[in-house]
């Protein structure tokens, strides 16, 4: 049986304005909460860090330390 691609994580390379799909999924997950994301409510990332973040919060958290 054939997976669809909004089953499994996508790969993402994050850059300044926006990021590049490199495989195909409906999601990825922060690197602070382990929360999934979906691809078109992700707002946050580190392009330094290459990961994604669930919120703001979860951002700063990550990047002064705290997480």
């Amino acid at each position: 049986m054939l997976m669809s691609s909004n089953a499994r994580p996508a790969t993402l390379q994050y850059q300044a304005n926006g990021f590049r799909v490199l495989s195909a999924g409906s999601f990825v997950l922060c690197a602070v909460t382990g929360e999934q994301i979906v691809l078109e409510a992700l707002r946050y990332w580190s392009v330094a860090r290459q990961e994604a973040y669930a919120s703001a919060e979860a951002a700063t958290r990550r990047l002064t330390g705290a997480a």
